[in-house]
């Protein structure tokens, strides 16, 4: 803000709280000097939710003492803080290869972020889960079949012999016990059997992987034509 802007807060501020008001005007000159000294770096107003007067009716409204030029940098600088917390750098448009242009620009985006004339710029979430899924990704898999190469995936066979193993009997048309939901211990699709850990209170301390319960074989089993079926069908 720049002098005249603090004189505009000043004015605004004599309205709704009276103490605030110098009838002198050395004193006035004088307050008028601090609080541009204090809040010369702060604006009257940002695109994205920042106001001086705001902050200032706010003070005026929950608090028994006279407004102080630290009432109103207290909430800018939260304002600043928070917005730079949900901010992640975007790529830079430059030449990556121009360092001092690539950190320039980041440096440009973080001060525009938190002198909030740009919003922030948020990182996109990974699709993964069963809820958050993107439909697109699903799609695209089911195109490709899978998102792991195959070399990639023989190698990595001796470090995951149980995926490798279910991938083996997958391949030799035998049901995918991992497919269902298990109603014994309740496992959710893609996540192994577990069985209870019992105290000698005989509460459950824990659960820890254990091997396929038969009722989930079973259930797999009675779902695999469908399941077969279905690309066919497609």
């Amino acid at each position: 803000m720049d002098r005249r802007e603090i004189a505009a807060l000043l004015a605004y501020i004599g309205r709704i709280d009276p103490r605030t008001i110098r009838t002198d005007q050395g004193e006035a000159a004088d307050q008028l000097a601090q609080w541009h000294e204090l809040l010369g770096d702060v604006p009257t107003a940002t695109p994205y939710g920042w106001d001086a007067l705001a902050a200032a009716r706010q003070h005026t409204r929950t608090s028994p003492y006279p407004i102080l030029p630290a009432d109103i940098a207290r909430p800018w600088e939260s304002y600043r803080r928070d917005r730079l917390a949900r901010h992640s750098d975007p790529t830079p448009s430059v030449d990556p290869d121009d360092q001092a242009a690539w950190a320039a620009e980041l440096a440009g985006t973080r001060r525009a972020v938190a002198t909030g004339t740009a919003q922030p710029s948020q990182a996109r979430a990974i699709t993964t889960g069963r809820d958050g899924a993107d439909p697109r990704l699903e799609a695209r898999l089911r195109e490709i079949g899978s998102c792991i190469p195959p070399a990639a995936r023989a190698a990595l066979a001796p470090y995951r012999p149980a995926r490798a193993a279910r991938e083996a009997a997958v391949a030799q048309g035998l049901p995918d016990a991992l497919s269902v939901r298990c109603a014994w211990c309740l496992a959710q699709p893609g996540e192994p059997c577990r069985r209870r850990r019992i105290g000698p209170d005989g509460g459950a301390r824990g659960t820890a992987p254990c091997a396929t319960h038969p009722s989930r074989l079973d259930l797999a089993a009675a779902q695999q034509p469908a399941q077969v079926q279905q690309p066919a069908a497609a």
